[in-house]
């Protein structure tokens, strides 16, 4: 208890890719899934980034990943990337992307007629009209342009310093962040055990508990399972409803 083994994440992974597989067949209405150990995956020679990535790949679609609780729904232009690739993943073309599976899915999921996306600048102060960085001018500003044109309520690019505060983000539906630790912290720390991850675009629901394996307290019967019943509930509720997100 509590000591990673490589030897289990073959299991593991076929685990997930049953799963998956038996969704897309119509045997079963959606996914719910633990926590995976990333560093004990790869230390078996499986290449890995995170469950979101590998059902997705499997269902061939692009998805986005939200993470929710009752406070904040937060949702990632990038996911598990090394913090010096997050600036090259962010195109115009993924980007669009990106924003339209979230107001689809927020549209269809979760009934949301006309929803409000507060988009997070990528650089400090939305990059100080290119002092701090170009990817506001180039890139984000342009998509924002655009999609507003075509009907899209999109606020930003805001700099995440500001925008959790109360009066920025009360009357948003969404937040997406550019990247994993600029949106994720702020919604942990706001309601961190009942905060479930929810892969929107995949052909079936797909609900994750928000945290990780816990190494440091497994076998201590002190871990909350707040996380995984609220996944559990959400999934039910997305299956029931006939839609995926």
């Amino acid at each position: 208890i509590g000591q990673i083994n490589p030897l289990n994440s073959a299991q593991v992974i076929t685990a997930l890719q049953l799963a998956g597989q038996a969704c897309i067949e119509g045997k079963f209405a959606g996914v719910i899934t633990g926590p995976v150990h990333k560093a004990a995956v790869n230390a078996a020679g499986i290449a890995y980034t995170g469950t979101t990535e590998l059902l997705a790949e499997q269902a061939g679609v692009d998805v986005v990943m939200m993470l929710a609780n009752q406070h904040l729904r937060v949702a990632l232009a990038t996911t598990h990337l090394a913090l010096r690739n997050v600036a090259d993943a962010i195109t115009i073309e993924s980007l669009e992307k990106t924003i339209r599976i979230l107001n689809n899915a927020l549209q269809n999921q979760f009934n949301l007629y006309a929803p409000r996306i507060i988009v997070l600048s990528l650089n400090p102060h939305a990059g100080e009209n290119g002092v701090l960085g170009n990817e506001e001018i180039d890139t984000i500003i342009p998509v924002l342009d655009k999609l507003r044109t075509e009907g899209f309520l999109l606020e930003g690019p805001l700099p995440a310093d500001t925008a959790f505060l109360p009066n920025r983000y009360q009357n948003a539906d969404a937040i997406l962040a550019m990247y994993h630790d600029q949106g994720l912290p702020v919604l942990k720390y706001s309601g961190f055990e009942s905060a479930v991850n929810i892969t929107l675009g995949l052909p079936y629901p797909r609900v994750a508990v928000d945290h990780g394996t816990a190494l440091d307290i497994a076998g201590l019967g002190i871990a909350s399972d707040e996380s995984l019943w609220q996944a559990v509930c959400l999934c039910r509720q997305l299956a029931l409803s006939g839609k995926s997100p």
